[in-house]
């Protein structure tokens, strides 16, 4: 079992002593505020939250919890630190870690007279690059160095308030980030009592997972409450229809369409959203996250056009013009955007599609292609090697196989993958480059 020193002895400080110290740790918690400290010291909470009473008096009563005010014995007592201390909003939005940094400066200057390794854990929710600072302020004031004689792990925790002393004992994932193998293996054995999966990522990942997490919960409350005030004005019972939205894990609640890539199209997804919105506002129903998603759709191949411009060449190809693959389908097609946009930036452009060529050739939709892309069937190639061979820039909006090799192949040629395709070995390679990652 390890000895364990826990900075900030608020919400998540007070759950993670009570917590840790049930897993058979010894705890110390540590905090500039004396009130905190006696509480802590009479195997009292902090904080009102279910269990935790009887939690942190169950460490307390067996010897495994205890709370200073010197940062110096809370280190010197401990071979892992966890910093709990609060981020809250600036005025402008970002995270105030100016508590967060005072902590890890206390830390610094402990470390100066601590020989043995030292983890210190950053649990608070911290903007992506904390870990790296943390690290260097620990070097700056400890004279000491990461990865010889201390490590910083960033551990995000997903603690829900009046569920919490449940959410720590029986986690769903487990984040940890770090360079440090000896820290990740050090806290893997605390966390494995947990059984929970437990996921090793870069400091970065692990530091905005959570802002994702957040956004995303607040996004769902939000689009369930306009929901729920377009059935109200309907007449309809929108817990109901919301109950019966839950019940398709294939597609609405799962992890499809959540992989970063080209923006949506097709006649389904945008026709149904249209409609949406107009049932919303011929009721007089403002529904601003709803009325938001196209335009987002459309800043999304905005973005692509401008890093295309960015690239700065002047012969470009696109593989895949369909709304997606597998289909001639062109109803609002993305990749029908983005070719215009090129078109009307003076660029010359060669298209490879394989359903659409299928489709040349045996006169299927022949009347819709006329239609739809009179403009653009002169374009299109019949293999998709010649998009390498006779552009400097190809852009694939859709999966297709060949493209690994060819990307290895042609590496003079510039290549934006839209959609991430589905071979590592490319990723690394100079002329690849991914859209959303």
């Amino acid at each position: 079992m390890a000895t364990i020193s826990i900075f900030g002895l608020g919400y998540v400080g007070c759950v993670g002593v009570a917590c840790l110290a049930k897993l058979g740790h010894k705890v110390i918690g540590c905090d500039v505020d004396c009130n905190k400290v006696n509480r802590i010291n009479q195997g009292l909470p902090t904080i009102v939250e279910r269990d935790i009473d009887d939690v942190l008096k169950e460490g307390f009563d067996a010897g495994r919890v205890s709370a200073t005010t010197s940062t110096d014995e809370a280190v010197a007592k401990s071979e892992i630190s966890f910093l709990c201390v609060g981020t809250p909003n600036a005025n402008d939005g970002r995270l105030d870690t100016s508590y967060l940094l005072s902590a890890a400066r206390s830390i610094g200057f402990a470390l100066r007279a601590k020989s043995k390794f030292h983890i210190i854990i950053i649990r608070s929710t911290v903007p992506p690059g904390t870990n790296e600072l943390v690290t260097e302020t620990l070097e700056k004031i400890s004279g000491k160095r990461a990865g010889i004689n201390f490590a910083v792990v960033s551990n995000p925790e997903f603690l829900r308030e009046g569920m919490a002393v449940s959410d720590f004992l029986n986690p769903t994932i487990t984040v940890i980030g770090s360079e440090d193998k000896r820290a990740l293996s050090k806290l893997k054995e605390i966390y494995s009592p947990l059984g929970s999966e437990i996921v090793e990522v870069q400091p970065k990942v692990a530091e905005i997972i959570k802002f994702v997490n957040n956004s995303y919960h607040a996004l769902k409350v939000a689009f369930g409450n306009e929901i729920g005030a377009i059935c109200k004005k309907l007449d309809i019972d929108s817990h109901q229809v919301m109950d019966l939205f839950c019940k398709d894990t294939q597609l609405n609640i799962s992890s499809y369409y959540f992989k970063p890539g080209f923006a949506y199209g097709g006649s389904c997804l945008p026709k149904d959203l249209k409609g949406l919105n107009f049932l919303a506002k011929s009721n007089q129903v403002e529904v601003p996250i709803l009325s938001s998603i196209d335009l987002s759709n459309i800043i999304h191949i905005q973005r692509v056009m401008e890093r295309i411009q960015q690239i700065g060449v002047r012969s470009i190809g696109i593989i895949g013009l369909t709304f997606k693959a597998g289909t001639d389908d062109l109803r609002n097609s993305a990749a029908i955007r983005l070719a215009e946009s090129i078109l009307g930036k003076g660029c010359s452009l060669r298209i490879y599609d394989r359903y659409l060529n299928i489709a040349r050739a045996t006169e299927t939709n022949q009347r819709e292609l006329n239609a739809r892309i009179p403009h653009l069937l002169p374009l299109l190639e019949d293999n998709v090697e010649d998009i390498f061979s006779k552009t400097s820039l190809v852009i694939a909006t859709v999966r297709n196989p060949e493209l690994p090799e060819l990307v290895k192949k042609y590496p003079d040629v510039h290549f934006l993958d839209l959609v991430r395709s589905k071979d590592a070995s490319i990723e690394t390679l100079p002329n690849y480059e991914g859209f959303c990652w």
